[in-house]
C-alpha cells in the first residue's frame, strides 16, 4: 500500500469554542495548530476562514493570512475549503481561490446538513469546477451520497475534471451516507481504479471509519471541524491529538505515514 495521507481539519465552519475550546479562529492560531498536526503526521491542512468571533468567512484577505502563516511555518499542503458555510454564495466561497492552494473542495451535490440544506446545484458546481481548473487547482470532492460520485464522473466527462480524482467520503453526518463498513465499501465501487480516497467520518465514526481506510488502501481526514471528542466524552485538546491517533493507528497496521512530498506524489498534486 502507498503511505498514508493524513489531511488534518483544523477549524471547519460548524465547530464553536463552546463546542470545543481548542478550535482555532484566528489566521495564527491555525497555522499553529496545523504546525501541530504535521509533527503529528498530517501532510496537508483543510482550512475554513473565520472572524475574531467565530463566524465562518471566505474573505479572501483572512484566506490568504491562512495560507501565507501556514506556508511559513511547515511543509504541510493546504487545501481551501469552497463549501464555506451553509448559505454562503458560489461568489463567496471562491473568492480565495486565485491564491492558489495547493488543493481545494469540490462538493458535488447538495446534502441536507444537520436542520439546514448545504446546496450545490449543478450551475453552482459546474462554477467552482471551472474556477478551480483555471487556476489549476487539484480538486478534492468531497462525497455526501453515493450519486455525487455519478456527478463527478460526468464533470470529467464535460472535460472540467482530470483523472486521477481525488475523492473525500464524509460520512455519518445526519441526512448524508452511514458511517458504516458496507457503505465505504459500496462508495470505493463506484470510482475509477486508478482514483485516490480518503474517509473523513463524523463525531463517533471518525476512529472506526479512519481504521477501516488504513486497511483498505485509502487515506484519513480529521479534526475538529468533523469530531470534537479524542474519546467517549473527553474533548480533543486540538485536531493534534485526533492526527496522532490516527498515526498510532497507521503504525498498528504497519503502515507508513505520508509525508507531504510523498502525499503531492500520491494525490497527483503538481
Amino acid at each position: 500500500m502507498k503511505p498514508l495521507v493524513i489531511t488534518a481539519a483544523v477549524v471547519g465552519a460548524e465547530t464553536m469554542r463552546s463546542d470545543n475550546p481548542n478550535v482555532p479562529y484566528l489566521p495564527e492560531e491555525i497555522a499553529i495548530e496545523a504546525e501541530k498536526c504535521r509533527e503529528r503526521g498530517a501532510s496537508m491542512a483543510h482550512v475554513h476562514g473565520r472572524l475574531a468571533d467565530g463566524t465562518p468567512t471566505q474573505d479572501r484577505n483572512t484566506f490568504e493570512k491562512i495560507l501565507t502563516q501556514i506556508r511559513n511555518t511547515s511543509d504541510l499542503m493546504v487545501q481551501f475549503s469552497t463549501g464555506g458555510a451553509v448559505g454562503m454564495s458560489v461568489a463567496e466561497r471562491i473568492e480565495a481561490i486565485d491564491l492558489k492552494p495547493d488543493m481545494a473542495t469540490l462538493t458535488t451535490g447538495s446534502v441536507n446538513f444537520g436542520d439546514e440544506c448545504f446546496l450545490n446545484t449543478f450551475p453552482m458546481i459546474i462554477e467552482i469546477a471551472e474556477g478551480l481548473k483555471k487556476h489549476h487547482i487539484r480538486p478534492e470532492i468531497e462525497v455526501f451520497d453515493s450519486a455525487m460520485i455519478g456527478t463527478a464522473l460526468r464533470l470529467e466527462k464535460m472535460g472540467l475534471l482530470e483523472g486521477p480524482l481525488h475523492f473525500d467520503f464524509v460520512m455519518g453526518m445526519p441526512g448524508g451516507i452511514e458511517g458504516s463498513e458496507a457503505a465505504l465499501k459500496f462508495l470505493i465501487s463506484l470510482i475509477p481504479d486508478d482514483a485516490t480516497w480518503s474517509v473523513a467520518g463524523i463525531g463517533r465514526f471518525e476512529f472506526p471509519l479512519a481504521k477501516l481506510a488504513i486497511q483498505l488502501g485509502g487515506h484519513v481526514r480529521v479534526g475538529l471541524e468533523d469530531n470534537i471528542y479524542v474519546s467517549k466524552g473527553v474533548l480533543a485538546a486540538g485536531s493534534w491529538e485526533l492526527v496522532e491517533k490516527i498515526s498510532e493507528f497507521s503504525k498498528g497496521f504497519n503502515r507508513e505515514i505520508s509525508t507531504p512530498e510523498q502525499a503531492r506524489n500520491i494525490l497527483s498534486v503538481q
